[in-house]
């Protein structure tokens, strides 16, 4: 039934089933890249959002053509839906078409919209994955650092979700791809004499 939320479902339970999934999804993306093999997991999401308890907008990223009018009463509409819930609820429930995944860390809501025949432990395993990468990246990653770092929060996004699709499992490659970015950013950013800018030294 649409509007009704999958309140029966025990957070415990929801929580030991997340913890299996988790280490079946990392168990099964350290064999791929073991045998060379890229990892794709079929999960089509529609946006991300991440915002504060205030309601502050820290993060969207959007894989479907929307103006930017629909971006924002949708960005508002949903903010306050999941706002409005309260903390032993269950964290997934249909809005629309689609379905509303979303997890609380610290002061920040991470919230995703995907498709309605999609897993929604797939999703929160998703989320759960792209806050290990930003902890990871970061150091114990908090609010500050995604409202002063935003470029390398979305670029972390961008290295681990493509088109809406989870595109690599691998924590350690995505941050490694990231690595790579930040030494060649350095080098741009180095200040080099003229010899240096002909090639001559």
């Amino acid at each position: 039934m649409r509007g009704q939320d999958y309140s029966d479902l025990a957070e415990g339970r929801c929580v030991h089933v997340t913890g299996l999934l988790t280490s079946a999804f990392t168990a099964i993306s350290h064999k791929a890249h073991a045998h060379g093999i890229e990892c794709n997991i079929n999960f089509k999401m529609q946006f991300m959002l991440l915002f504060s308890r205030q309601g502050k907008l820290r993060l969207q990223k959007w894989y479907v053509p929307l103006s930017d009018t629909q971006k924002k009463k949708i960005s508002r509409e949903v903010i306050q839906m999941v706002l409005a819930r309260k903390p032993k609820m269950c964290s997934f429930l249909e809005w629309r078409d689609l379905k509303i995944v979303y997890k609380r860390y610290a002061s920040l809501y991470f919230c995703c919209a995907v498709e309605d025949q999609e897993n929604e432990l797939i999703t929160l395993e998703i989320i759960h994955r792209y806050v290990e990468l930003l902890d990871k990246y970061f150091g114990s990653v908090c609010e500050l650092d995604i409202i002063f770092n935003f470029e390398k929060a979305y670029y972390i996004l961008d290295e681990f979700i493509l088109g809406g699709e989870a595109q690599e499992t691998s924590k350690k490659n995505v941050l490694k791809a990231i690595e790579q970015a930040d030494m060649l950013q350095e080098e741009a950013e180095t200040p080099r004499s003229v010899l240096e800018e002909i090639g001559l030294t």
